[in-house]
């Protein structure tokens, strides 16, 4: 069983892009389902679809390559976990890697990047940072 779903979508998503994989599935929440259309909207996976088998879903996930056949993602990292949670407020999510990063932040506006959620003027638990 599963505890922490949001680190393993991180995980499968960064052992599909060591293995240069085109497709990678990813275990169904709302939470993950709102990571994949962050990464999708920011430009780091081509596209997700949400397949459903039945009572179990699960995330289809397309992988994004640069003309040199890397992966467009350097960096995951999942920042709060179950046995630490992390929170900043909106002034400390402003900026990541100089804009080149995403921060995503659960917030009570639900699962937004750090530019949106700065825009909105509040801040959350921090889930990963990309880059």
């Amino acid at each position: 069983m599963i505890n922490d779903l949001v680190s393993d979508a991180l995980t499968r998503i960064r052992n599909a892009g060591m293995r240069k994989l085109d497709v990678t599935t990813l275990v169904h929440s709302k939470s993950v389902e709102a990571l994949a259309n962050i990464l999708v909207e920011k430009g780091y996976i081509d596209s997700c679809n949400v397949i459903e088998d039945g009572v179990k879903k699960t995330i289809k996930v397309v992988l994004k390559y640069d003309e040199n056949g890397n992966t467009v993602i350097n960096e995951m990292k999942r920042i709060s976990k179950p046995g630490r949670r992390v929170y900043k407020g909106k002034e400390d999510i402003k900026r990541f890697k100089n804009g080149y990063g995403t921060i995503v932040v659960s917030t009570s506006k639900g699962v937004l990047p750090n530019d949106k959620a700065y825009e909105l003027g509040i801040g959350g638990e921090v889930m990963c940072t990309i880059w």
